[in-house]
């Protein structure tokens, strides 16, 4: 393998799939706060280049909009890059029930072509995988050797753990048989600004509702629990784990530790935008389809992380809430603004760091 230089310090290449989301957008920020250089690769079907106005401002971040699916632009772009973040990935449950088909391909390809390439150009790799590999599983906090507990594959509500478990068996595997330097993250429920509400995701869906004095629509009874841990804590757990030569190899879970029942997030929201929304209670089958199953719970062990970099969540639901409220709220303050960034970087304008590859580009949705 390639020898590269030592990551932790400033002026690493990194290369970030997916980084025009949720989770890759305020991950990017956090590397060029810290000096490095950022190639970005999402292919804006669900991202947003304005997620990057800030960075780009800084002149430190290459923008290419193109898919992890084209095997000739990943090894380009890998070839450059001392690292990599592999967050590009069809993600949500609504998105997954609806296109459980083309989600699956789309991660399945874009796994095995980001590893590869990591791999001929002996580039450091960070996988982000999901709690959804664990399944129906749980009976507790679980750890990162927790049995996996998945429902029938004619279910497309597991077509996205099934997906994601390629990917970290493809890690395992490369990690074994080629001295790849890999690490697989399982994020559980990251939260905060930026993230859309458009694919599933409860808050902030819940925030544009209560906002807009509509009713809260909570899915089922509302006493499924989830730890929602807010995106800035999950941002410097991967940066800490990349930087770690002990973390190759390993898997790790990253969360918040508190459980919250998603009735009572519906309940935290009304209360913190002030709304007079009331909350509706509707069947999953209404809302995903006959055959949808939902968890009761699930809960991160994080004490592998801590162990190995001294990580531990800093930060609140409550700040959570408070910060999708903040930028919901900055959204409806400057809509022309916002829409201009994103029109700005689909309608094939090329600018001095925005570059459109459009050998291939199926659909492909970034992490959030």
């Amino acid at each position: 393998m390639p020898s590269r230089k030592g990551l932790g310090r400033p002026g690493v290449n990194y290369l970030v799939t997916g980084g025009a989301g949720f989770v890759g957008s305020h991950l990017v920020d956090a590397l060029v706060a810290r000096g490095e250089t950022v190639t970005v690769l999402d292919d804006l079907s669900t991202g947003q280049l304005g997620n990057l106005n800030s960075a780009r401002e800084a002149g430190r971040v290459d923008f290419v909009e193109g898919s992890t699916s084209d095997e000739a632009l990943v090894d380009e772009l890998m070839a450059s890059a001392d690292a990599c973040f592999h967050l590009a990935s069809a993600v949500g449950v609504q998105l997954i029930v609806d296109h459980a088909y083309d989600s699956l391909l789309s991660n399945v390809r874009g796994c095995d072509n980001v590893m590869h390439a990591a791999v001929r150009h002996g580039a450091r790799l960070l996988f982000t995988s999901t709690s959804e590999i664990y399944g129906k599983n749980s009976v507790g906090a679980l750890a990162e050797d927790a049995d996996r507990l998945l429902g029938p594959p004619q279910l497309s509500r597991w077509s996205y753990a099934t997906a994601k478990v390629f990917g970290e068996t493809l890690a395992f595997g490369l990690c074994e048989n080629d001295a790849a330097k890999i690490t697989v993250t399982r994020l559980f429920n990251t939260t905060g600004p930026r993230q859309s509400g458009a694919y599933g995701m409860v808050l902030p869906r819940f925030v544009r509702q209560a906002l807009d004095n509509r009713n809260l629509t909570v899915y089922g009874d509302g006493a499924q629990t989830r730890c929602f841990g807010h995106v800035s804590d999950t941002v410097r757990a991967l940066i800490l784990l990349i930087d770690s030569e002990a973390a190759v190899g390993e898997v790790f879970n990253i969360g918040a530790g508190l459980e919250m029942p998603i009735v009572g997030l519906a309940r935290r929201v009304v209360e913190r935008t002030g709304s007079d929304s009331a909350i509706e209670f509707v069947p999953f089958d209404e809302a995903y389809g006959d055959g949808f199953e939902e968890l009761g719970r699930r809960k991160p062990d994080t004490s592998a992380l801590s162990k190995l970099t001294g990580w531990k969540a800093q930060l609140t639901v409550d700040d959570a809430i408070d910060d999708v409220i903040a930028y919901e709220l900055a959204a409806e303050r400057e809509p022309a603004a916002s829409l201009a960034a994103v029109a700005g970087s689909t309608n094939g304008r090329r600018e001095t760091n925005v570059r459109i590859a459009s050998r291939f580009r199926p659909a492909e949705h970034t992490v959030d």
